[in-house]
């Protein structure tokens, strides 16, 4: 993509989600709060991609506000992980920090295209 800095990232984050759950799954035999955690961090780009390909205004403005959302429930999987202890904070730190910056940007992108 590489023109596109929320694709990107939302991309990017996605597939550090993939690996973590790959990780919690074969080295930690997690499955279920994993599973979660793989619906809620991968569908942030799923509606950003929705979002950018939107029709019109409202759709563009619903897709990232979902984005947003599925970022803060992401955010909600990883601290169930790591304080049931099968994260360390070093781990969760690093994923919590790129999850951040996405919000970031997609809230600068929703706050926006609703004032313009």
């Amino acid at each position: 993509m590489k023109d596109n800095v929320v694709l990107d990232r939302s991309l990017d984050f996605a597939v550090r989600i993939v690996r973590l759950c790959h990780y919690l799954n074969e080295s930690k035999r997690e499955f279920v709060l994993s599973k979660e955690l793989l619906i809620s961090g991968t569908n942030i780009g799923k509606h950003v991609k929705a979002a950018v390909g939107a029709e019109n205004r409202e759709t563009f403005i619903t897709e990232f506000g979902v984005a947003r959302r599925r970022a803060y429930e992401t955010e909600y999987w990883l601290l169930v992980l790591l304080h049931g202890g099968i994260v360390s904070e070093a781990e969760f730190a690093s994923i919590a920090k790129d999850r951040l910056e996405l919000v970031k940007i997609i809230s600068s992108i929703v706050s926006s295209a609703r004032n313009n």
